[in-house]
């Protein structure tokens, strides 16, 4: 039995083996860029201004930016760089956004599922202190000491309670780092579990009674500390949010991609990245995305873009779920060359999309193929003709 394969893996970079590669990593250069680029005054604790951050998040619009000519920048940093832009959506939301960030206040980014919540909370970390990585995913399992710190049993036996037996939680390393933390699904989270934010935020302190009487019976904030969560609206009564703690947030509700062209890009971009990760070609061709982002968007709005009505299903059609599909679309394209056509395919994935919440949303899947699809097919579109022939899949 040989063991080259594996030796080989074990040998690889450590980047090369990681699926997803956090956005301080990925975007390093264009970080590196941006803090020699722009020398303005920082927030404390800030990698880079808060024009910057935004620049970052949004890109520069295509254009080169250039490094000053008296700018000392690392050698590894180019003189010139066109800035990607990674988020979709309002270039003024994010403004605000990088705002409550440089004021140290909690930011609360609301929305529908899939609508790059927590891409953008990861974007903005990233920029700002440098890390998307000290996060809590909210859950009902989450406990408090998951938001605060626990302890290491092996020390605490041994030593008794000190500073060196603690565990801290990512939202306590952020606070004596002065940096962001983020908390995914915060609604998730028992309301007792909620509730220990609330003098975290106004305190800014985390009392650890274990440790009364020393000099680390409190942990204070640094300076730059504060924090993201995130809340899907579909969760909206699961853990409801005291009004205590709302009032320590500012609510920035991150809606759906509002242009078409705009989604089908961004929803051929990531697929493609995710297709090409698997070391698979990309062969999803332009009318197929089209109509794929065009079913999405009627589904979610419960109208078409020629203004006729659409029973909406319950589940939530996001970009996210349609980078999703489109991926499946061309991994079949590439692993089983010739066996259909695409644009066959798609109605099947569309019918496994909408029956995730409730099974009786088929019907209305049907109903947007007896709508919508029938009268682009009449209106002698071949591609809407083709998925209307399809009709059949629905049925089965």
């Amino acid at each position: 039995m040989t063991t080259t394969a594996p030796l080989a893996a074990s040998t690889a970079p450590a980047a090369a083996r990681r699926q997803i590669t956090p956005p301080e990593d990925r975007y390093a250069t264009e970080l590196a860029f941006l803090a020699a680029h722009d020398t303005g005054p920082r927030p404390p604790a800030w990698r880079l201004t808060p024009r910057a951050v935004v620049t970052f998040v949004m890109g520069s619009d295509g254009q080169p930016l250039k490094l000053p000519e008296d700018t000392d920048a690392p050698e590894d940093v180019p003189r010139r760089l066109v800035v990607e832009g990674k988020f979709v959506g309002d270039r003024a939301l994010v403004e605000r956004c990088v705002v409550t960030l440089a004021g140290e206040r909690g930011l609360l980014l609301v929305g529908e599922p899939g609508t790059a919540k927590s891409m953008l909370s990861e974007l903005l970390s990233a920029a700002v202190c440098g890390t998307s990585g000290l996060v809590v995913q909210g859950t009902a399992g989450t406990t408090e000491d998951q938001l605060k710190y626990g302890w290491n049993y092996a020390l605490l036996l041994a030593q008794g309670p000190s500073r060196q037996a603690l565990v801290p939680s990512p939202v306590l390393t952020a606070m004596s780092r002065g940096a962001v933390a983020r908390v995914e699904e915060v609604t998730r989270c028992l309301p007792e579990v909620q509730d220990s934010l609330v003098s975290l935020l106004s305190e800014r302190r985390i009392a650890i009674p274990e440790l009364a009487g020393g000099e680390d019976a409190l942990a204070h904030a640094a300076p730059g500390f504060t924090l993201i969560a995130t809340a899907n609206l579909r969760d909206k009564g699961v853990s409801e949010m005291s009004a205590a703690l709302k009032r320590r947030f500012n609510f920035e509700t991150v809606g759906p991609i509002g242009d078409l062209d705009a989604e089908t890009a961004l929803v051929r971009s990531q697929s493609r990245a995710a297709v090409e990760r698997a070391g698979a070609p990309y062969q999803v061709d332009d009318a197929v995305l089209e109509a794929l982002v065009t079913a999405f968007r009627d589904l979610r709005e419960g109208r078409s873009a020629e203004g006729w009505e659409v029973e909406r299903p319950s589940t939530v059609m996001s970009t996210a779920e349609a980078v999703s599909v489109a991926g499946a679309l061309a991994l079949a394209a590439a692993y089983f060359p010739g066996d259909r056509d695409v644009l066959g395919l798609l109605p099947g994935h569309l019918l496994g999309v909408v029956r995730k919440d409730d099974p009786a949303d088929a019907a209305r899947l049907l109903g947007y193929w007896d709508g919508p699809v029938r009268r682009r097919a009449e209106q002698g579109s071949p591609t809407w003709r083709t998925l209307w022939e399809l009709r059949t899949v629905l049925e089965g």
